[in-house]
Parts: structure tokens; C-alpha cells; sequence
């Protein structure tokens, strides 16, 4: 398993290629801002050819650069549905504070995104990944579970990072359905899962068990409270 990533744009929004080894086929996971230059590049280091965008969700500094990068390569984006409404209307589901990024912005139509379900199994370039549903940063995160080879990987997005979770405090965010989430998803999984994040350095499964104090939180939380 080839995996090759960068930090996208002001929110250093973590871009993934990947691909089943160098010069293969590779699946991009959340172009953000101003990441269509080191996209090309980094693709190029290694010969990677895309054929698929997967969005782990809506929010702009996953997806702002989705129509470029599906444009350019003529591939399809998949998002799971319940954030197609950040596309088709951004400035509801993100706030004022980014507001003026939303100026000349094009995202693609809502109609030509394939749908992500949750349990359903992706199998592009080479690799299977699972999509898992994990409300709670947006109505529709997902993250995405594959084989590393040597251990478990989990395509977080913004639902884990190292030490953190995603906010939850713009439209569509609810504190109750990621306690779920993380309770329900994130703690089943095998402590040896490499969790590479939306935001921040990679980590496992294990070491947020040990250390992060959400995952303290939603364990604590009994069946039935949450979403």
C-alpha cells in the first residue's frame, strides 16, 4: 500500500493519494484549498494516476478544490448524502467567519456526486475502502477503513485526530451524535489501526484509547444516551 499525503491551503487540511504501490492507479481523499499544484506534484512523484475523489465530508476545506481535481483527471467525487447540502448551498452549513472565501468559488453539482452508504465497500485502484458512517462534525462524516498490509488504516477526516475531535459547533454539527459516533465507531476498531486524520499527524487507535480524553468521554457513555 502506497499512502502520500500534504496539508492543503491556511487549514492545512491533510490531501491523501492512495494507490496499491508507485506508478499505479491512487484515489484522492479530500482536496482541499489550494490544492490542485501540490496534487499534480505529488501524484507525479510517483506516477499515480487517479480515478476517483472520495470526500470524508462537506465542509470547503475538504472540497474546495473537488471540481478542478475531478475536471482535470475526469473522475467522479463521491460524498455521503447527507452533505450534498454543502454543496449545493455552502454558505448555510459553514458559518459566517467563512464567508468570504465563498466569493467566485464553483463547486460541482450536487447530482453528479455518487453517494457514499454506510458499510459499503469501495474498490478502486486496487484498494477496498469501507465507508463508515460517523455523524457528529457534519451529518454526513465518514471515515474510511482499509489494509495497510501490516496494520489496520482509518481515513478519519475530521471525526478523530491525535488528542482531538472534530468540532461540532457549526450548522450540522451535534456533540451528541459524535459521542455516538466515536462510541460506537471509532472504539470497536482494532488498537493496532493507523488513524491518519483530517488535520494533524497520523496516529493509532490504541494511543487515542489511552490518551484522548473524548474517547474517555464517549466510552463512559451508556447505550441509548447520544443519537
Amino acid at each position: 500500500m502506497l499512502i502520500r499525503s500534504f496539508p492543503a491551503g491556511a487549514f492545512g487540511t491533510n490531501c491523501y493519494a492512495v494507490a496499491s504501490g508507485p506508478g499505479q492507479e491512487c484515489v484522492v481523499v479530500d482536496p482541499g484549498m489550494d490544492a490542485v499544484e501540490p496534487l499534480a506534484r505529488m501524484l507525479a512523484d510517483d506516477g499515480l494516476k487517479p480515478v476517483a475523489v472520495v470526500l470524508t465530508h462537506g465542509h470547503l476545506d475538504h472540497t474546495f478544490s473537488v471540481l478542478p481535481v475531478c475536471d482535470g483527471y475526469d473522475i467522479p467525487a463521491y460524498l455521503h448524502p447527507a452533505d450534498l447540502g454543502m454543496i449545493s448551498d455552502p454558505m448555510r452549513w459553514h458559518g459566517p467567519q467563512l464567508a468570504p472565501l465563498l466569493g467566485g468559488l464553483k463547486l460541482p453539482d450536487p447530482s453528479d456526486v455518487k453517494r457514499l452508504d454506510d458499510g459499503a465497500v469501495l474498490s478502486l485502484a486496487g484498494v477496498d475502502l469501507t465507508v463508515r458512517h460517523a455523524p457528529g462534525h457534519t451529518q454526513g462524516s465518514v471515515m474510511f477503513s482499509l489494509d495497510l498490509g501490516e496494520a489496520p488504516g482509518l481515513l478519519a477526516g475530521d471525526v478523530l485526530f491525535a488528542g482531538s475531535v472534530g468540532r461540532v459547533d457549526l450548522p450540522g454539527g451535534s456533540w451528541d451524535a459524535m459521542l455516538t459516533s466515536l462510541r460506537d465507531v471509532v472504539l470497536p476498531l482494532d488498537d493496532a489501526t493507523v488513524v491518519l486524520p483530517g488535520h494533524g499527524p497520523a496516529t493509532t487507535i490504541g494511543r487515542e484509547r489511552a490518551t484522548n480524553p473524548y474517547l474517555a468521554e464517549a466510552a463512559a457513555e451508556p447505550k441509548g444516551r447520544g443519537l
